[in-house]
């Protein structure tokens, strides 16, 4: 696993952590998405890495972030995919009932 410590992480980090404080309400993104705004066109993990280790910490809309099939792709037992539709769904965004979102509709590109 990559350190999100080292020097040339720490500003990709800070973008990251940037770019999803400014996905509006109502909206989702891509992982790819805001790891290519932020710098790098092959970083969607570490999009992924940052945002759960950093959400609690800098108070993220982590629940607007979803992958590039429209699809909420979590995994984590402390924040599960059904925690996600929720908070999509109380800020108006449909998301199917297997956890699929309308990109055309909803997608936000920075």
């Amino acid at each position: 696993m990559v350190s999100l410590d080292k020097p040339e992480l720490t500003n990709f980090k800070q973008k990251v952590i940037q770019i999803v404080k400014k996905i509006p309400r109502g909206k989702v993104t891509t992982y790819g998405t805001v790891s290519t705004l932020a710098g790098n066109l092959r970083g969607a993990r570490m999009v992924g890495g940052i945002l759960h280790f950093n959400s609690d910490k800098y108070d993220l809309p982590w629940h607007r972030v979803i992958n590039r099939e429209g699809y909420i792709s979590i995994k984590r037992l402390e924040y599960p995919k059904e925690l996600q539709k929720a908070l999509l769904q109380q800020e108006g965004i449909e998301v199917s009932e297997g956890f699929i979102v309308n990109l055309k509709k909803y997608g936000w590109w920075g």
